[in-house]
Parts: structure tokens; C-alpha cells; sequence
């Protein structure tokens, strides 16, 4: 089966984030970029599909040049085939521009070679959460999706998804091709071995421009919240703190 997954580059999960001065972007001068953590699942829900039913895997990102180390990492771990769609404009592209240009890539990508089976998405990315981009491409081209996915069995001509709801599980049966956006836990995502870094050195990545025109959403502004400082009070050290242990307890409620 031959399966594509569309991936983000974020800033890395805990990482300090500072906004631009006209609050449009998130300053990147000393941030640390990773691979969104939903999106990291995808991938490793790929490679484990092919090792079991057999295939490919191709990865696609919409970003700037420096996403090409995303495309890497995600060689590393058992793709095969990459895909960047350069926006170099500093900033992301609205949801309806991006799920334009990565509707047409993926009309052109399976013009020139087999259909995909299977697209995957990561429920939303880590840092807009906006949960558009996967049900926008689906709809485009017109093929069933469901989010929230945390388990996948794939039939013949179906893809059976399961999802965590309060009290239980819904599962789905999606008739292939079909789209899916994966949340995180669905697995363990591996670590890439030193014969996968060494192989995604020389990982051939396709740089793809697609013309488009900004969608009807607009950005207005970023809003960063107050930080929060906690502080810690250390209330003794052995023997000695239990006392004062015994009167926070007793303070709160406990005993």
C-alpha cells in the first residue's frame, strides 16, 4: 500500500516561546524545531502499516527550507519518498491556502505514480491546533476522513479507526482511499538507528512550488499570556521537616 503523510515543523514541545514585535510570528531566533507530536505518530503508524501489509511511504511538509530536517528525521525512521511545498514568506500560510497547495501536490503525486491508499494527518499541529487542514484536503479531494484516531487496522478496501470518547471507543470503517488525522499515543514513534541517520543524509527530497492565492482567513494577532512564576518553599530538611509537614497538612485539609 502506499501511504502519505503530512507532517509540520513547530517549535520543539517546553520550549520558550517570544512573539515578533508586530505580533504576527513567533520569534524562531533561539528556538528549537521538531517535527509536530501527532504528526511524529503519523509517521510511525506509516512504517509500521507497510512493515506489516507492505508499501511505501512519502512525507510531505509545507515550510520553509530548514523543514527539509524534518523530511530527514522522518527517512530516518522508514520513509521513503519527500516532499517540500517552499513557503518562504516568514510566516505560516492560512488554512485554506495550505490545504490548497497540498490538495494539488497530492493530485500531482498520484498523477505521476499510484494513488495513495492512505493519507495521514496529525489531529492538529502543536502550534496553531487549528484541526483544518486534514478535513479540508479530504474534502477537496473528496475522499472520507475521520480525526482523532488512536488505533488503525487496515482491511482489503477499508481502514478501520478507532477513537477515545468519554465512556468508550467509536470505531470507524472508511472505505479506501481514505483520510485520517492520528492523535498522539497511538504508539511509541522509534529511534532512528544509526543506519537510518546515515540513510537519510542522502534522503532525495523533491521541492515542489504550487501557486496559490491567500485564503479568506486573516491572521490579526498573537496574544501571549502572563507568565506564571511558581515558587517552592522548602519546608525543612529530614526528621526535622516533619513537623512542619504535619501543620501544611493539616492546613489543606488532609488530615
Amino acid at each position: 500500500m502506499r501511504i502519505l503523510v503530512c507532517v509540520k515543523r513547530v517549535p520543539a514541545p517546553g520550549s520558550r516561546i517570544n512573539i515578533t514585535s508586530d505580533a504576527l510570528n513567533v520569534d524562531a531566533a533561539h528556538l528549537g524545531f521538531t517535527t509536530s507530536p501527532h504528526e511524529e505518530c503519523a509517521v510511525e503508524e506509516a512504517a509500521q502499516l507497510v512493515e506489516l501489509h507492505g508499501g511505501s511511504v512519502c512525507v510531505l511538509t509545507v515550510g520553509p527550507a530548514e523543514a527539509e530536517e524534518q523530511l530527514r528525521y522522518a527517512a530516518s525512521v522508514g520513509a521513503n519518498e519527500f516532499v517540500l511545498i517552499p513557503n518562504d514568506t516568514g510566516h505560516d500560510w492560512d488554512p485554506q491556502r495550505t490545504s490548497h497547495v497540498i490538495s494539488e501536490a497530492i493530485v500531482a503525486l498520484e498523477a505521476s505514480g499510484e494513488p495513495f491508499d492512505l493519507i495521514l494527518f496529525g489531529n492538529e499541529s502543536a502550534d496553531s491546533g487549528g484541526y483544518q487542514i486534514g478535513v479540508r484536503v479530504a474534502v477537496t479531494l473528496g475522499r472520507g476522513v475521520v480525526n482523532g484516531i488512536k488505533g488503525i487496522e487496515v482491511l482489503d478496501n477499508s481502514v478501520t479507526a478507532s477513537r477515545e470518547v468519554d465512556g468508550g471507543n467509536e470505531v470507524y470503517s472508511v472505505p479506501l482511499p481514505a483520510v485520517l488525522g492520528v492523535k498522539e499515543g497511538i504508539n511509541l514513534p522509534r529511534y532512528p538507528t544509526m543506519k537510518g541517520r546515515l540513510a537519510s543524509k542522502k534522503a532525495e527530497i523533491t521541492f515542489t512550488t504550487i501557486e496559490s492565492e491567500p485564503g479568506a482567513q486573516e491572521k490579526v494577532r498573537l496574544h501571549q499570556p502572563e507568565e506564571k512564576i511558581s515558587e517552592t518553599e522548602i519546608l525543612g530538611d529530614g526528621p526535622d521537616a516533619a513537623s512542619a509537614i504535619v501543620d501544611l497538612l493539616d492546613e489543606l485539609g488532609v488530615l
